[in-house]
């Protein structure tokens, strides 16, 4: 059986005298130009992998934005590959305390124009993702921020609590489900993070506001009390975080989900249609990144990318 071998890198790009270059690495072993990236190792997420691998091959320090899409292709081996790709902004901060060395795996690196890496880049699949994020740069939407909707982790029933819907704990999978969204989450350089007010919504961004150090806002207004009571409010919530252009992380339940999608939609000026409500069916523990211009962001929805919790 032909079994895929997934891997995951990102287009680092940035600014150089106005024009946009982009990072490729000259790799040691293959004597070979290309873009960054790596297998994904036992236990970890592909958005999690895009970023060690920056790290390790180029001592760079990422934020993953826009996904780029995926490149497919036959090792020796016969084995398929399968690499997914985000563009990465890399800030004057991250250059100046890169840590690269040459050593066993990337000889160099080096900053190039878009012409010049489409000529230079040894693979055809690697040109491919130059070329889907070059439509982003004639666009104007390079510089993006992201809003993640996550659907709280696993919960129990009201009995397990105060015996009210709000005082619902997490269920021991819930907890762990909460643990394992965070380097996913992280992955994407939340500076904020809004959630509801009960407690199953709580718990499940609290390994997350410890690992990146934010507070979380609790809200009523993005509560299932509040869904029920009629009295929800997630517009005012997702105004502010877009006006705002950070990016932000909203746990809610699912009820609000949609909701949550839907008002982003409305408020970037983009069409609400099936794509909203396929990134709204989450499981628990899953959550939808929704991508939007940083200049621009009544431009409408970059990208949407939906990720399934790994436990």
């Amino acid at each position: 059986m032909n079994k895929a071998v997934y891997a995951a890198g990102a287009l680092c790009w940035r600014l150089i005298e106005g024009k946009v270059h982009v990072l490729v690495i000259h790799r040691t072993a293959y004597g070979d130009v290309t873009i960054p990236k790596g297998k994904v190792d036992p236990g970890e997420t592909l958005p999690q992998t895009a970023v060690r691998e920056i790290g390790e091959e180029t001592g760079l320090s990422v934020n993953l934005g826009v996904p780029l899409g995926m490149s497919r292709y036959l090792l020796p081996s016969g084995k398929t590959k399968v690499v997914h790709y985000w563009a990465a902004f890399v800030s004057d901060e991250a250059i100046r305390t890169s840590q690269f060395r040459p050593n066993r795996e990337v000889a160099a690196i080096e900053w190039v124009t878009l012409k010049k890496a489409r000529t230079y880049l040894t693979y055809a699949h690697d040109v491919e993702i130059v070329d889907v994020f070059e439509k982003l740069v004639a666009e104007g939407v390079t510089h993006t921020f992201s809003i993640t909707v996550l659907r709280h982790a696993k919960a129990a029933s009201p009995s397990a609590g105060d015996g009210t819907d709000a005082g619902r704990p997490l269920t021991p999978r819930g907890l762990d489900q909460a643990q394992a969204v965070v380097p996913m989450i992280a992955a994407f350089g939340p500076r904020k993070i809004v959630t509801s007010d009960a407690v199953r919504c709580v718990t499940t961004v609290a390994p997350l506001a410890a690992a990146t150090g934010i507070t979380p806002k609790r809200s009523g207004k993005i509560s299932q009390d509040a869904f029920e009571e009629d009295r929800a409010d997630p517009r005012s919530i997702i105004g502010k975080r877009v006006s705002a252009g950070k990016n932000a992380v909203i746990c809610s339940h699912l009820p609000l989900v949609p909701e949550l999608l839907r008002e982003i939609a409305l408020a970037t000026g983009s069409v609400t249609g099936s794509y909203i409500r396929s990134a709204a069916d989450l499981a628990p523990g899953d959550f939808s990144v929704v991508h939007l211009s940083a200049t621009n962001p009544s431009s409408g929805i970059i990208s949407i990318e939906t990720h399934p919790n790994p436990v």
